[in-house]
């Protein structure tokens, strides 16, 4: 249990995602499976162990609403004939939160004009492309089909007040990884269909939200966060909605980068020395026979000017290479990637 984990002081992860934040000291930051629960007790905690020790760093405004992870359907998803078990939630988790997100920032928050977009039904969405059979019928029986929700756990746009007075509004996303089904590709099309949500949105679609409002994206500067789970050169993952977002004339590109993911590629070598992206780029280290990929993403528009951006991620022998160990054995086997900005 996550809330037990930081509130024993002692749990190694815990203690290495909190070194690396008060590190790279981020005045906006997306927590990706970070479980969530009903009154964000767990959020506090951490919230309040950021603040604590010589690298303290302080985020009094948060938007960690729950979204579709381990949200019961009390339908039979997986068409497994028992409805109403974990593995029927509108997404993955064994519970409502589990890994779910939470944004922390410094600066305001306006959750009056925060959107989300959990309920938002995939067959909804332009020119869906849902799963079907080997007969080319649909794989998901007509109930199911017409309830399906688009997010594994949720799309965001959440607005943030900078000192200034300007608003950046953070778009925020963790498809469903591209993998861990069958031949009819369903998660691997969820997944591009979650990517491809925020193209159709930048383009000015009208969504209707979760509270049943219809809205557009009208905003001009944005940062559009999130791991999602798909690399636009390598791994199982459709690739082209990821790579019509990263080409959007909205979007800017940074090409964040780090010493310890092209060391890390070639030190593992396996699928690493056949991949076509650029190893600098990755993001996750995944297994030798998988490779290493660029999954995670801090994309900042195209309104906005970049000063620097980067991973975290050193290599051994860099400073702060001690931070960062392999595997699961550390903070994650995901990286933080970040961007520098400079508003007007």
């Amino acid at each position: 249990m996550l809330l037990k984990a930081i509130l024993s002081q002692e749990d190694a992860q815990v203690l290495a995602v909190l070194a690396i934040i008060q590190r790279a000291r981020p005045d906006i930051l997306l927590l990706n499976e970070f479980d969530a629960d009903f009154t964000n007790l767990a959020l506090e905690a951490f919230r309040k162990d950021l603040e604590v020790g010589e690298n303290a760093i302080s985020y009094p405004y948060f938007y960690a609403p729950m979204g579709n992870e381990g949200m019961p359907s009390w339908l039979d998803l997986d068409g497994d004939g028992s409805p109403n078990e974990w593995a029927d939630a509108f997404g993955f988790g064994r519970f409502p939160g589990s890994e779910g997100m939470a944004l922390l920032s410094r600066f305001p928050i306006d959750a009056e004009a925060a959107r989300s977009f959990s309920q938002l039904k995939w067959i909804d969405i332009p020119n869906a492309v849902l799963p079907l059979n080997a007969n080319g019928e649909s794989y998901l029986p007509d109930k199911v089909e017409a309830t399906f929700r688009l997010s594994s756990k949720s799309h965001w746009d959440v607005p943030v007040v900078l000192p200034s007075g300007q608003r950046v509004n953070i778009l925020a996303a963790h498809p469903t990884p591209p993998v861990f089904d069958g031949p009819e590709n369903l998660n691997g099309l969820r997944n591009d269909a979650e990517i491809g949500f925020w193209v159709s949105y930048l383009n000015g679609i009208a969504f209707v939200d979760d509270a049943g409002t219809q809205t557009s994206f009208r905003a001009t500067d944005f940062v559009l966060l999130g791991d999602l789970n798909n690399d636009p050169n390598d791994g199982e993952g459709r690739n082209g909605g990821i790579q019509d977002l990263l080409s959007h004339s909205l979007v800017n590109d940074p090409l964040q980068g780090s010493t310890g993911a092209e060391a890390a590629s070639l030190r593992y070598g396996g699928a690493n020395e056949g991949h076509a992206g650029n190893p600098a780029q990755d993001t996750v280290e995944w297994a030798a026979d998988i490779g290493n990929m660029r999954v995670d993403y801090a994309l900042p528009s195209a309104s906005l000017t970049v000063t620097a951006g980067g991973v975290f991620w050193p290599a051994p022998n860099e400073v702060d290479g001690h931070m960062i160990a392999e595997g699961r054995a550390g903070a994650s086997n995901h990286r933080m990637v970040w961007v520098d900005l400079q508003v007007n």
